[in-house]
């Protein structure tokens, strides 16, 4: 699990050194299974599917990187973008998540022993979309009614079908749902998702069924603002103490907001201290 981590940040960061288009949204993905990146070939199928039933890649091409045969993705998300923040109850746009990356974190929660993927503030869908064909339970709340419609588009054509709720997450009762075991993936980075993060966690904690076995996945950040006291924890410190969590795992990936960057995106996994 590690190693594959690690070699989809090597993975970037190459492709940033080599890359010389102008495209605003790129995505990689290896064309085959390999020792470097050991992804079932089922799973790597259907990944290449995702993307190319997805509206915002328009362009693909073959390139070696690494010393394997990958192929490029490139697209644009300018509306999806702007369709994302139209709503006066949207916390953050829609910035997606590297494909490769929604698959790791997919693949770390369920080793990490849990049975429900529930994704807030989920863009496409591509990380429920993992977390489905990994075989977890997977829902995909996401608030903006075009890219939930894009999320069901993409259902339709690669046949993976996973949960889509178009609401608001603050209003879902989640009891109604019959979790068990399930991992939440809260949409913002801490500046601007603390507000949805902090409705999430509380409403979760206080059903005494789901209390000690859910976890709340959080997108950090390592930039520093100035006069921030936030700064431990990746931006989550005041979050994570004030509901009595603990982080019990975090992993560095890439995001499209770091694809130019040299850094890439800490995601802090965190439960109920008992």
């Amino acid at each position: 699990m590690e190693l594959l981590s690690v070699n989809i940040e090597k993975l970037k960061d190459q492709f940033v050194k080599s890359y010389s288009g102008k495209s605003h949204i790129h995505e990689i993905l290896p064309s085959t299974k390999t020792d470097f990146l050991p992804i079932d070939e089922k799973h790597l199928k259907s990944l290449h599917e995702f993307l190319d039933s997805n509206p915002i890649y328009d362009n693909s091409y073959e390139v070696n990187l690494c010393g394997i045969s990958c192929r490029i993705f490139e697209g644009d998300l300018n509306q999806f973008w702007i369709d994302s923040i139209k709503h006066d109850t949207s916390y953050a746009p829609f910035y997606p998540t590297w494909m490769l990356s929604a698959y790791f974190l997919a693949i770390k929660s369920k080793h990490l022993g849990f049975s429900e993927l529930i994704d807030i503030g989920s863009g496409d869908g591509r990380i429920a979309f993992c977390g489905k064909i990994i075989g977890m339970n997977s829902y995909s709340i996401e608030i903006d009614e075009n890219l939930t419609n894009l999320q069901n588009s993409i259902i339709k054509n690669t046949g993976v079908e996973f949960n889509t709720a178009n609401q608001d997450a603050t209003k879902i009762n989640f009891e109604d749902m019959n979790l068990i075991s399930p991992v939440f993936f809260i949409g913002g980075l801490p500046q601007n998702g603390e507000i949805l993060a902090e409705y999430i966690v509380k409403n979760i904690l206080t059903n005494s069924m789901l209390s000690n076995s859910s976890c709340f996945t959080l997108t950090g950040t390592i930039a520093k603002r100035k006069f921030d006291k936030n700064h431990n924890e990746y931006g989550w410190m005041l979050t994570i103490n004030k509901f009595n969590l603990k982080n019990i795992y975090t992993v560095f990936l890439p995001t499209y907001w770091t694809m130019d960057q040299p850094f890439n995106t800490p995601y802090v996994f965190t439960k109920k201290s008992i």
